[in-house]
């Protein structure tokens, strides 16, 4: 069928559903027109008469919505025939057909395009926030630098103020033979009077035989001190002078602990670093070295942590005198660079038999002097005729060299029995 002869056919069929509804109205409203005309003529309105009126017009309206149903499923069934749809009726009824409805297919969400900048049009980079803790982090440099400056300043200050440069001259030119002593003495002094604050005082025992300088080193230590820190912060202590009787051990050992109270109070006030040199330390007694044990332990106050001791004895002598004997290849020390191999093996050796006799040794830092060949005497000879105005005559100065005892000649080495010891005697022989 074409499209023309199906909408004919569906005028046809609409105008006589609607003749069909106009009929039927018509014949209803003849009725009720009837009704009326009766009514009229009849006594006035009842009750019964307006609820039968009600009834009436309720059943026209059923009547029609029926009727209107009807045609909507007639057109809906030829539109499905003929492809066609019907445009929607609007009805206060909420009902719509839906078994004839077409579903519709979902649209897919297109994704936005992303928009990239050109690239020839150039973006200027952001500009980096500028924070003021910046200023303050240059400023904490500033204040550190100062304070190390300062500090190193200050290290420089107290180096100055003992003269280690000088003393370093005075020793190596006055002391014989123990360059490598001289020169583990100045270390230990250096770093210790780089600064004023410390946690323990500087305690150096110098060991060696007799005649090999001990006391000379001693005396020239006492001497410099007292030039630079003054003459009440020095103090020479001669064990055999100040305490000769056994007996008088333990006062002496009161009388020595008020001295160095006294001394380091008074250090304390002027900020400087005393100096105790105790000579003949093989005959101290064991009260005076249970006393320096309580000065020198770090559980005293802070004006007993700022102090020298240096102990002056020939404990362990025959140690270093046995060893440079058998090792006489190996042992012209200074000349040759092998001081501190001599060190590192006697050391311990020495250590372990100075720590039996007492507990003081254990705090203290032990150096070496070894014994002084024929070569090195000659140079005390030379030194003291100089210092006692005689014509150092090289023939006098070998003859009076010679007439020292020495130790076998080892690996062509003449090691001196006494040292130095008997020079200053010869030459007042003269």
């Amino acid at each position: 069928m074409s499209d023309q002869e199906s909408s004919t056919s569906t005028s046809q069929t609409e105008g006589e559903l609607d003749e069909e509804v106009e009929g039927e109205v018509d014949t209803e409203v003849e009725g009720e027109g009837e009704n009326d005309s009766k009514h009229r003529d009849s006594p006035p309105l009842q009750i019964s008469s307006f609820s039968s009126t009600l009834r009436a017009v309720i059943r026209i309206k059923q009547k029609y919505h029926a009727l209107k149903k009807r045609r909507q499923e007639v057109e809906g069934a030829l539109t499905g025939a003929t492809g066609r749809t019907s445009p929607k009726i609007f009805t206060f009824d909420g009902t719509t057909p839906t078994a004839l409805s077409v579903p519709q297919k979902k649209k897919r969400k297109r994704r936005r395009r992303v928009m990239y900048p050109n690239r020839g049009k150039r973006r200027a980079p952001p500009k980096p926030a500028r924070s003021r803790a910046k200023y303050c982090l240059y400023l904490l440099f500033a204040i550190v630098f100062v304070q190390v400056y300062n500090a190193i300043e200050n290290l420089d200050d107290h180096l100055l103020r003992y003269d280690l440069e000088g003393l370093d001259k005075t020793l190596r030119r006055e002391v014989f033979g123990q360059q490598g002593s001289v020169e583990g003495l100045l270390s230990h002094l250096k770093e210790y009077l780089s600064t004023y604050v410390h946690n323990k005082p500087l305690v150096v025992s110098l060991h060696g035989p007799s005649g090999v300088g001990k006391s000379h080193l001693g005396r020239l230590l006492a001497g410099h001190f007292r030039s630079v820190v003054g003459e009440t912060l020095v103090l020479q202590y001669y064990v055999l002078h100040h305490c000769p009787q056994e007996a008088d051990a333990l006062q002496c050992a009161r009388d020595l602990s008020a001295m160095i109270s006294e001394i380091v109070e008074r250090a304390e006030e002027e900020e400087k670093i005393p100096l105790f040199i105790f000579d003949e330390a093989e005959h101290m007694h064991g009260e005076i070295l249970d006393a320096l044990l309580q000065l020198v332990s770090s559980k005293q106050s802070n004006e007993y942590l700022n102090a020298i001791y240096l102990f002056l004895s020939n404990l362990g002598h025959s140690h270093v005198t046995k060893h440079m004997l058998h090792n006489s290849s190996s042992t012209s020390m200074a000349k040759s660079g092998h001081y501190s191999h001599f060190v590192k093996e006697l050391t311990p050796i020495l250590r372990n038999t100075l720590e039996k006799l007492h507990v003081l040794w254990t705090e203290a830092d032990i150096l070496l002097l070894g014994l002084l060949e024929k070569g090195q005497v000659m140079e005390c000879f030379l030194d003291e005729m100089t210092r006692e105005g005689f014509y150092p005559d090289h023939t006098n100065i070998e003859r009076l060299a010679g007439e020292i005892e020495y130790y076998p000649e080892v690996g062509g080495h003449e090691y001196s029995q006494t040292g130095c010891k008997q020079v200053v005697a010869k030459v007042n022989l003269l």
